[in-house]
């Protein structure tokens, strides 16, 4: 696979200052990148996102095996920008290997698509459990340790300090070193891209391993944790409904609110230890 081209995940962008007392300034502030990001399947479109840019190739192998279309390095014959885009920057190809059916994958997302409106919570924990089974790690991990995580997630969040406008998600090990983080407009596309680091880099699978994330959990983060077997999922901010029952039925330990000294704990408490 080629090296990922890197394009600036912030750019300078003019703004006014007014102060409370009535003052007003002009300066150059720090923003964001947001821009769309068209994965191709060969040379046909599948899929299109908005993310910052930044380690794609990670986002667009994560975004395949989250969405269970493809679970192991194998599975990719290659993943690069595409040349015959007109914006080959903001284009990722995917190549699939010979096991892989990739027609049955086009006809998979697009019907999970065009049925995703009006269907009920149990109908789409019935959903997963057709992709995926329960976790069942042994992992544990001491409770100290677990209130030690958001500082360093956020020590490490260089864009976000220069911009305070995006997301992050930090893997560790169990003994609570930072694997990989990425930070995305997106909290999904943050979340892909340390799935496509972890599977393209032979850290595969996660099941010894925990998720942080910068703000709140919703269904998609746990469905995505479950496809990358991540047994402990934690959050500095809060986690929905379903994501609880999402993680209640499939063997996810969810933390919320992990913000020294409180937590709380939604599910499969065992794995947290004194």
């Amino acid at each position: 696979m080629k090296p990922d081209r890197q394009l600036p995940p912030s750019t300078a962008s003019t703004v006014v200052r007014l102060q409370a007392d009535g003052n007003a300034s002009s300066l150059n502030d720090q923003v964001a990148v947001e821009e769309p990001l068209e994965i191709r399947i060969g040379n046909r479109p599948f899929v299109v996102t908005m993310r910052t840019p930044g380690n794609d190739e990670e986002l667009a192998a994560g975004f395949m095996t989250s969405e269970g279309f493809s679970n192991s390095k194998a599975d990719f014959r290659e993943i690069d920008r595409c040349p015959l885009s007109s914006n080959p920057e903001n284009t990722i190809r995917i190549r699939f290997g010979d096991k892989v059916d990739e027609k049955s994958i086009e006809s998979r997302r697009y019907s999970a698509v065009s049925s995703s409106c009006g269907i009920c919570g149990k109908t789409s924990i019935e959903a997963i459990g057709s992709s995926f089974s329960a976790i069942e790690s042994k992992l544990k991990v001491n409770r100290r340790l677990l209130f030690e995580l958001p500082e360093r997630l956020r020590e490490k969040q260089v864009v976000f300090d220069r911009t305070g406008g995006l997301h992050s998600s930090g893997l560790f090990d169990r003994d609570g070193k930072l694997i990989c983080l990425r930070e995305d407009v997106g909290r999904h596309n943050a979340l892909d891209k340390v799935i496509g680091y972890a599977l393209l880099n032979g850290i595969w699978p996660l099941e010894k391993h925990m998720l942080l994330v910068s703000g709140r959990v919703s269904f998609e983060i746990i469905q995505k944790a479950l496809a990358a077997r991540i047994p402990i999922v934690a959050a500095v901010s809060a986690p929905s409904s379903l994501a609880i029952a999402v993680a209640r039925e499939y063997g996810i330990t969810l933390i919320g609110f992990l913000r020294p000294p409180k937590m709380n704990v939604y599910s499969h408490p065992q794995r947290i230890i004194d």
